[in-house]
């Protein structure tokens, strides 16, 4: 009954060390500790790895040493001992691993130099007991513990430093590491590695990418496509955008990097920075991230502008054929209706008076871009090469025809 008293009080009082556990609590309270806690545990993903290969050094150097020292005799009062030796390949690991911290290595080292007792067990002719070691051991000792000392340990510390780094890192900041998740992004979008993909599945990339370097998943589809005009990418004849000029555009618009005043004239001037820099740039790689000046070609900041023309202009038309454009919300239907046949016959008045003085043409059409309270992007010179647009509805005469009607009072 003693004895068994005596066991529940041990197993007792073990339980109560696990209280020490109650320093974690105050561990987590902290940021800075609990960086370095979690900094401790991702470690351990990559730390397998480095200790395969420790591993396999000390496998490689115990088998070389049971092979050119595993003949010397064990010898009391020296470094070769019934402790210390090469003999079998569990004493040859405890030996590196003694060597690896340092200890007394270099007179290991000399006690396997040539001209050392043989073991008496060892396979040796009469009259060559005196002829074991070698002087392989200067290079296997010092190649082992500069491999152990400069190399692998530095591995754990590399492994913990990068882990840190990746914890701690400021991801606001552009790096290599946005780079790697573009990379990513792309080959899915362009599986074959062709460095192209369709214009169309632009907006989709850029949102899959989160910001400085792309868009996000947050950003709406319209203001992605904003952003694109700004961009103005170049656009292939196949309706393709390129790898290259893709993320150079977003790098130059993360960083701002010439993005102000006049487009051509600070695409010249970076044109002009990336010769004096890289010299051996090719011009074929500097015309497809920017293109030079003159070159009044498609791109796809045109393309997206147009889109986005399109949709304010379905969304325009929409209303008006509501009969919702100059419209109070609190007036009734038969004011809205009476105002909008007003403005209708107010619309057709010119090309009544055109049909009557026999002016009017089948093929004359009105464009206009509807006017909201946000800008689309604006720039000096025109979206479209030199051809200016204007929000109002001119005529080829010179003649400006209104198309909006104030509302009855």
């Amino acid at each position: 009954m003693g004895n068994t008293e005596d066991s529940a009080r041990i197993s007792i009082t073990f339980f109560r060390l696990f209280r020490v556990m109650r320093l974690v609590k105050l561990l987590s309270r902290g940021e800075g500790i609990r960086t370095l806690l979690w900094t401790f545990i991702k470690s351990f993903q990559a730390l397998p790895y480095v200790a395969l290969l420790i591993a396999m050094l000390f496998f490689i150097y115990a088998v070389i040493g049971m092979q050119v020292f595993g003949k010397i005799a064990m010898v009391d009062g020296t470094q070769i001992n019934r402790n210390n030796n090469f003999q079998t390949f569990p004493q040859a690991v405890l030996l590196l691993f003694r060597c690896a911290t340092g200890e007394a290595w270099q007179e290991i080292m000399l006690a396997c130099m040539p001209g050392k007792l043989c073991d008496p067990e060892s396979d040796y002719n009469p009259g060559e007991e005196m002829t074991c070691g070698s002087g392989f051991a200067i290079i296997y000792f010092i190649t082992f513990y500069m491999l152990c000392a400069f190399l692998i340990i530095n591995l754990f510390v590399a492994v913990i430093m990068d882990n840190f780094d990746y914890l701690t890192r400021d991801w606001s900041i552009l790096g290599p590491h946005h780079l790697d998740e573009f990379k990513r992004i792309w080959s899915e979008y362009d599986p074959e590695a062709k460095g192209r993909i369709k214009h169309l599945d632009v907006v989709t990339l850029l949102r899959r990418i989160q910001p400085p370097l792309g868009f996000g998943k947050l950003c709406p589809h319209r203001v992605a496509c904003k952003r694109l005009v700004a961009m103005n990418m170049p656009l292939n004849s196949d309706g393709t955008v390129m790898f290259n000029a893709t993320l150079f555009a977003l790098v130059r618009t993360a960083l701002k990097i010439k993005t102000e005043g006049n487009l051509e004239q600070a695409n010249e001037e970076l044109r002009a920075v990336i010769k004096k820099i890289w010299k051996r740039t090719s011009m074929k790689l500097l015309d497809q991230v920017v293109p030079p000046a003159g070159d009044d070609e498609v791109t796809v900041g045109k393309f997206y502008a147009t889109f986005l023309m399109q949709d304010y202009f379905r969304k325009f038309k929409k209303r008006k054929e509501e009969g919702l454009v100059g419209a109070h919300p609190s007036q009734n239907s038969t004011t809205i209706a009476l105002q909008a046949g007003l403005r209708t016959l107010h619309d057709i008045g010119p090309e009544i008076r055109r049909a009557i003085s026999c002016d009017l043409q089948d093929d004359d059409l009105v464009d206009f871009i509807p006017v909201e309270d946000e800008e689309i992007y604006r720039r000096n010179g025109g979206l479209f090469g030199n051809h200016l647009m204007n929000g109002g509805h001119r005529r080829s005469d010179g003649h400006q025809t209104n198309t909006t009607q104030r509302p009855l009072q």
